[in-house]
């Protein structure tokens, strides 16, 4: 082992909800612990900073997308980004976690060594230096998609002589006032863009290759505020946040065991809205609902701009870019001066940090989960990545309390190691990481890391179960050895098994 300590007890990557999370977790829980954050970006909040489209907001209520300690206070349920980033802003200042964050950090390496249980990570300032910090523990809350590079489905705008925009990289300065806007795709964002540039826009049409299952709700959670207006806040939360999880959980089970019974549910709620004569084919998928995530109409909002004329759905596959507009395969032409390519993200693991344990280059293609939160036989490493039918946040907050839960009983125990193990002969069922139909799904399954059949070896869909396990078992459950470091003769590191 060597002399000096690591510059922090845990190094986290990345300030938007989940780092931000794991940093007030440990606060809490792991105070004698230390830590920093390191972020690339020259602001906090990740996703919520990064994206500046019209309209951007959360698709999951911020009652179970904010932090199981923190309560959501605005009196809408859905936000938008500013509303986001105040309330991270708010955490960060009054739990005393801004000074520990090092913003304009880019990590591109980080390397394990197992004879002295630390983390060797390299990070590119902004001003081009590179740096290096050491920790024993490195927890990734660099989130699930590529910051850089969105999906490119290979569009060619030869022949179109109007501005062609991606959401992730929107201009501060896009005058679209009274423009003819053409957004390429019916997900989250493109749901969100289309009624807010329809305020301003001339016209804005959705254009979808294949209909979304929409699902409408008010932004204000009455039960809520109603809630807040009669219990102290903290109370008020927990119970609002508990019946939205329920609810999810309800949805999703009643989407896939009575999927003819939601079609009918959700196209209801649609008739009343756009009612009874209103033609439903361009929201009625070829798929089942939760096949793909719903996505969430707050206020009927996009529902709203169609019956002004303000916007149209329009299905269809482009044929070319050409001037003036979009040319369809049917020959139909849609007039635009603005095309937004709302057509979705591109998926990264690790945030591309090259990731290596003594020398030997980490694929996390080759690893299983373990509790949808370590990889088998990499040592000291902790990731976020959310629930696919559920807030994202649930996820973040049961990882974070697992790792302090981890840490808190490394410390008592005197080791510096925390490995779940994994037999080279181990003989896993392997499962479908994830049975969702989505592109930005299945365009990534080759980099994603292995998932079993049984717990633990997987990332679960299950925040109920998730959470009551990673509470209540214990850190050392048989698999998840806590050791010391030892080092051979030629001072490299050498990982225990679980059977010393």
């Amino acid at each position: 082992m060597t002399d000096s300590a690591p510059d922090y007890d845990v190094l986290i990557v990345g300030a938007g909800i989940s780092g931000i999370g794991m940093a007030a977790h440990m606060r809490m829980k792991c105070p004698r612990h230390s830590f920093a954050i390191v972020e690339r970006r020259a602001n906090l909040g990740g996703t919520w900073d990064l994206f500046r489209y019209p309209g951007i907001r959360s698709d999951s209520d911020m009652h179970t997308l904010g932090f199981d300690f923190e309560p959501w206070k605005h009196e809408k349920s859905i936000a938008d980004a500013p509303a986001i980033l105040g309330y991270l802003d708010r955490i960060v200042d009054e739990r005393d976690i801004r000074r520990h964050i090092r913003f304009g950090h880019k990590v591109l390496t980080a390397e394990f060594d197992s004879a002295t249980a630390r983390w060797t990570v390299t990070v590119e300032t902004g001003e081009g230096e590179k740096k290096r910090l050491t920790a024993n523990w490195l927890y990734l809350g660099s989130g699930y998609y590529d910051y850089d590079e969105p999906h490119d489905p290979g569009f060619a705008f030869g022949g179109f002589e109007g501005q062609v925009i991606h959401p992730q990289f929107w201009p501060e300065d896009l005058d679209y006032t009274g423009k003819r806007v053409v957004v390429i795709g019916s997900g989250a964002t493109a749901v969100t863009i289309v009624p807010a540039m329809a305020a301003k826009a001339g016209h804005v049409t959705m254009l979808q290759r294949t209909p979304t299952w929409m699902f409408c709700r008010p932004a204000k959670d009455r039960f809520a505020n109603f809630l807040r207006r009669w219990l102290p806040e903290d109370l008020a939360y927990r119970i609002t946040r508990w019946k939205n999880v329920r609810l999810q959980a309800f949805g999703f089970r009643r989407a896939r065991e009575k999927p003819e019974k939601v079609k009918a549910f959700l196209h209801r709620k649609l008739r009343r809205i756009m009612g009874p004569d209103y033609d439903l084919a361009p929201f009625t998928p070829p798929y089942n609902p939760w096949e793909q995530r719903l996505c969430l109409v707050p206020d009927d909002d996009l529902f709203a701009a169609i019956k002004q004329g303000k916007a149209d759905v329009v299905t269809g596959r482009i044929a070319a870019f050409e001037k003036g507009g979009v040319r369809l395969e049917d020959g139909s032409h849609l007039l635009a001066d603005i095309v937004v390519t709302a057509t979705g993200l591109k998926l990264a693991v690790a945030g591309k940090i090259a990731i290596s344990v003594d020398g030997a280059a980490v694929d996390f293609a080759e690893r299983f989960y373990y509790k949808g939160c370590m990889f088998s036989n990499v040592p000291n490493l902790a990731v976020v990545f959310g629930y696919l039918n559920a807030s994202w946040t649930l996820r973040a907050d049961i990882n974070s309390d697992y790792v302090c839960r981890v840490l808190n009983a490394m410390r008592a125990k005197g080791a510096d190691l925390a490995i779940p193990v994994l037999a080279d002969d181990h003989a896993l069922e392997e499962d479908d990481i994830f049975d969702f139909s989505s592109g930005y799904i299945q365009r990534s399954k080759h980099i994603m890391p292995k998932n079993a059949v049984a717990y633990p070896w997987r990332l679960n869909q299950e925040y109920l179960v998730d959470r009551k396990r990673m509470k209540v078992e214990p850190v050392e459950d048989g698999i998840l050895a806590l050791r010391r470091a030892k080092a051979d003769t030629s001072g490299r590191g050498e990982l225990l098994q679980a059977a010393e």
